[in-house]
């Protein structure tokens, strides 16, 4: 009678051994998968930390390379003297594959975010205020392109050969995506949240004002550019005006097929630079 007992017993110990055993291969299964996960996940920060701290090099870099283009250009030996004066090897411009050209992307950027954070910081201050008299859209555009074509003026003497630079067919995209992204910048803080054909033509029209009188600021040597702005003044004013024939126009001057084709095409223009380039216009 106790064969059985042992039996059940000898059985039940394997039967628990078996469980254990299996228990033990799972916890050590899930943990060489949480190691390599976790292993996996450190390697990706250590990336990504590697990635930004050279980031911040390049950028430290060149801001600094920007007080030596009045003398050097925008170029390679610019930006060797960049990092020198903040204690980086002169050969460590090899980080800047376009040379010239990254540098002036550098300044286009800087002088854009800058831009963007004077509007939005005015944009809060015009909710705060209780002054009942309101800025309009011409009185914003006019401030927020003479604001940012002043960031130019101190590399003036030079500019002519930051835009033939940034003309050469590898770099037109990036110039492109910088005009794009300031004129909707300045639309959107200007109040603009147009969602038909106004959306285009405002921000084509505002291109063509900012890339001509940025074209006039560097022929005039007027006291603080004052023909620059009264230029500025007069574009915004014609454009205003050609804005308000065309809203008041009738309909039947302007058939519905060749609107709806113009939005169209606008429409196509700006989506596919949007693609390309790679931007977002949402806020």
């Amino acid at each position: 009678m106790a064969m059985p007992s042992i039996l059940f017993v000898r059985k039940g110990l394997s039967l628990n051994g078996i469980r254990s055993l299996w228990t033990c291969r799972v916890l050590l299964t899930n943990q060489s998968e949480n190691a390599t996960t976790q292993q996996q996940s450190n390697q990706e920060q250590s990336k990504e930390s590697d990635e930004e701290y050279e980031k911040n090099i390049k950028a430290k870099i060149l801001t600094a390379s920007l007080k030596f283009v009045n003398d050097l250009g925008w170029n390679q030996q610019a930006i060797s003297a960049g990092a020198e004066s903040i204690g980086y090897p002169g050969v460590i411009h090899g980080l800047f594959p376009n040379r010239g050209a990254d540098l002036v992307q550098h300044f286009y950027l800087t002088c854009n975010c800058e831009l963007n954070k004077i509007l939005k910081e005015q944009a809060c201050k015009s909710k705060e205020s209780t002054d009942n008299e309101k800025v309009t859209m011409e009185s914003h555009v006019r401030y927020a392109v003479e604001t940012r074509l002043r960031m130019v003026i101190p590399y003036k003497r030079k500019w002519p050969e930051a835009l033939a630079l940034m003309a050469l067919p590898p770099n037109a995209p990036k110039a492109l995506a910088n005009l794009l992204t300031l004129v909707d910048d300045i639309c959107y803080h200007a109040g603009d949240r147009s969602v038909d054909f106004n959306w285009y033509t405002r921000r084509l029209v505002l291109a063509g004002i900012y890339k001509t009188t940025e074209l006039y600021m560097l022929q005039d040597n007027s006291e603080d550019h004052k023909q620059t702005w009264k230029f500025l003044e007069r574009r915004i004013q014609d454009a205003t005006q050609i804005h308000s024939v065309l809203t008041t126009t009738s309909d039947m001057a302007l058939p519905e097929q060749a609107v709806n084709r113009a939005t169209e095409v606008a429409s196509a223009v700006f989506g596919t630079a949007r693609n390309i380039l790679g931007l977002n216009w949402n806020k």
